[in-house]
């Protein structure tokens, strides 16, 4: 509704209120994923015991979204179809291999997170689309770990937001099946590939971290905003990521 009276142009003619549609929410188990309706308010996410067992970094991302009230009343849906590039959940379900169920009077389709956000912006979506449901495998031995850096701890707008996931087999162990995703620097969210590339088939160690971290300076080419500027998140997205490899590998 904000976004309606200024940066997405003219007020539509007639908006249409879905919040009383049961069938777009909840949260199950379905086979080998988890499934969330588009409904499904960050708030109940931070009070699932599914989504606290299976998926533990969605839980941390919808905690940093706003303040009490928006955490009420926004849901997971609304983060992926506003298609912010600072949308906090969305580096969490491009990195966890996300995949949404769209529908329509012509039937439902699935389209991968990767494939969704085609520019800034813009979405996947066709006018007479609605996003339905949320899936996410649930794949044995993934890890995955969540950082948001802005202004503040709470109620602020990301400058930098990554999710990395990776197959897991013991602390020392190679890593395989790496994803990182980024969001808030760039037009959309992103993988950085030749970063994965650099962390695929090596353990968690220093040498790996400062590897991995260099990649990612210069993989990047972060935007300007009124947030922050792109050497600043160019330098802090290679320091979280640096963190989070250490964090995993316990040193």
């Amino acid at each position: 509704m904000v976004a309606l009276t200024g940066e997405l142009g003219e007020p539509p003619d007639r908006i249409l209120d879905l919040w009383r549609l049961d069938a777009l929410r909840g949260i199950a188990i379905e086979g080998a994923t988890i499934s969330l309706g588009a409904l499904t308010t960050y708030t109940e996410i931070r009070r699932s015991a599914l989504c606290r067992e299976h998926l533990p970094v969605l839980v941390e991302a919808a905690a940093t979204i706003g303040a009490a009230q928006i955490q009420n009343r926004g849901t997971i849906g609304g983060n992926v179809v506003n298609a912010s590039p600072a949308g906090d959940t969305l580096p969490v379900l491009l990195a966890a291999d996300a995949s949404f169920v769209l529908g329509s009077v012509r039937g439902e389709r699935v389209v991968q997170a990767g494939a969704f956000w085609p520019a800034y912006r813009r979405t996947a979506l066709a006018p007479d689309e609605l996003l339905l449901r949320i899936r996410i495998p649930l794949l044995a031995g993934r890890e995955l770990r969540f950082r948001k850096v802005g202004t503040r701890r709470a109620q602020s707008i990301s400058k930098v937001v990554m999710a990395l996931g990776w197959r897991d087999a013991g602390p020392a162990a190679p890593w395989t099946d790496v994803r990182l995703a980024l969001g808030s620097v760039a037009p959309t969210p992103i993988r950085a590939g030749l970063t994965e590339a650099a962390l695929e088939g090596r353990p968690p160690t220093p040498e790996t971290a400062d590897r991995a971290a260099e990649t990612l300076a210069t993989e990047l080419h972060p935007i300007d905003d009124v947030r922050s500027t792109a050497e600043y998140r160019r330098l802090v997205a290679a320091r979280v990521l640096h963190r989070l490899v250490r964090e995993a590998g316990g040193w």
